[in-house]
C-alpha cells in the first residue's frame, strides 16, 4: 500500500464511526468534499468500494467492514502511541468518547469535566447522551457510564458514585392541591410523571418497595417523558409526582423545593460505574479521566 493511502486511512475509519461523510468532516474539522476525496482515493487504490452510498445513508460494504476490522486496531495503536509520548511529557491529548445516560451527567460527569478542563486543556471529551444500552465497542466509544447491574461481564467497571435510592418527589404546591399519598396503593389516585423507555418503547413501571415486597408499579398521569431531568422540572413546577435518582434532587429536597414522598417505598440502586474494555485503562486520556473522577467524586462516595 502506498504512503498516500496510509495517510487517508484515519479518515476512512472516521467515516465508518460517524456513519456519514458530513458527520465525519465535522468531527475532523475538514470539508465533506475533502473527506469524500480521501475515501475515494483509498477505494481507487484498493480497487473495491468500502462504502455503499445512497442519498440518505452511508454504510460499510462487506469488503469495507473486513478491511477496517483488519486495520482498525493498528490505527488505534498508532494513535495511542502518540498520546502516550505526549502524556510522558506532561500533556494528555486526544479525543475521549463517552456514552452516558442523561441522568448521569449532573451526578457523575459534570464535576469531573469541570476539573478535567483545567488540568488537561489539550484533551477533548465528547459526550453522547444515550438512554439505550449501547455497545460501546461497536459505537466507537472509549468508555460508557451505566448503573452497576447493567454492565456486561466482559467489561472493566469502576465505581463513580455510591449506591443511591430511586425516590418519589413532588413540590409542596402539589401536596397542597392534591394531598400526599400515604401508601403505594394510593399512587393510582395521583398524577404521576411517567417514563417512556427509548430502548423498548414501553412505559416504565416504577420499582418500589411495599413492606417486604418489591413491586413494579404501573403509574398514570398527564405527562410521560424520556428524560429524568425534565421529569424533575415538571415536579418542581407542581405538575405531579416524579420518580428520580436521589442525587439528582438532593439539593431540591434540602432547600424545600421538593418533598420526598413515601421514603419507605424507595429501592436502592447500585450506583453509577464507568465501564470500558480490558486494557483500555492504559490509555492516557482514559487514565486522566479516571484519576480526576476518583479525586472529585471521592467525597460523595465517602458520605
Amino acid at each position: 500500500m502506498n504512503r498516500e493511502l496510509l495517510a487517508h486511512l484515519p479518515i476512512v475509519a472516521a467515516v465508518a464511526r460517524a456513519g456519514g461523510f458530513a458527520a465525519a468532516a465535522a468531527r475532523l474539522g475538514m470539508s465533506p468534499s475533502a473527506v469524500s476525496h480521501a475515501v475515494r482515493t483509498v477505494e481507487d487504490g484498493l480497487g473495491v468500494p468500502l462504502f455503499a452510498r445512497t442519498t440518505r445513508s452511508v454504510a460499510l460494504t462487506e469488503a469495507g467492514a473486513g478491511f477496517l476490522a483488519s486495520v482498525g486496531p493498528a490505527l488505534a495503536a498508532i494513535e495511542e502511541a502518540g498520546e502516550r509520548v505526549l502524556a510522558e511529557r506532561g500533556r494528555v491529548t486526544g479525543l475521549l468518547r463517552l456514552n452516558v445516560p442523561r441522568v448521569a451527567l449532573p451526578i457523575a460527569i459534570t464535576p469531573v469535566l469541570a476539573e478535567l478542563a483545567w488540568r488537561h486543556p489539550d484533551l477533548t471529551v465528547e459526550i453522547t447522551s444515550d438512554e439505550a444500552l449501547a455497545d460501546i465497542v461497536a459505537g466507537g466509544f472509549d468508555a460508557g457510564v451505566r448503573l452497576g447491574g447493567m454492565i456486561a461481564e466482559d467489561m472493566v467497571a469502576v465505581r463513580l458514585t455510591p449506591p443511591f435510592p430511586a425516590i418519589m418527589v413532588c413540590a409542596p404546591s402539589y401536596i397542597e392541591a392534591r394531598g400526599e399519598p400515604a401508601a403505594v396503593a394510593e399512587l393510582s389516585r395521583h398524577n404521576c410523571i411517567g417514563y417512556r423507555l427509548i430502548s423498548t418503547g414501553a412505559a416504565y413501571a416504577w420499582d418500589l418497595r411495599d413492606g417486604d415486597a418489591e413491586l413494579a408499579v404501573a403509574v398514570a398521569g398527564t405527562v410521560r417523558v424520556t428524560d429524568s431531568g425534565y421529569a424533575r422540572e415538571l415536579a418542581l413546577s407542581g405538575v405531579g409526582i416524579a420518580y428520580l435518582f436521589e442525587p439528582l434532587v438532593r439539593a431540591d429536597i434540602r432547600a424545600g423545593r421538593l418533598t420526598w414522598v413515601l421514603p419507605a417505598a424507595s429501592i436502592e440502586e447500585p450506583g453509577l460505574f464507568l465501564y470500558f474494555p480490558r486494557g483500555a485503562a492504559a490509555m492516557p486520556k482514559l487514565r486522566a479521566f479516571l484519576d480526576v473522577a476518583h479525586e472529585v467524586l471521592r467525597p460523595a462516595r465517602e458520605e
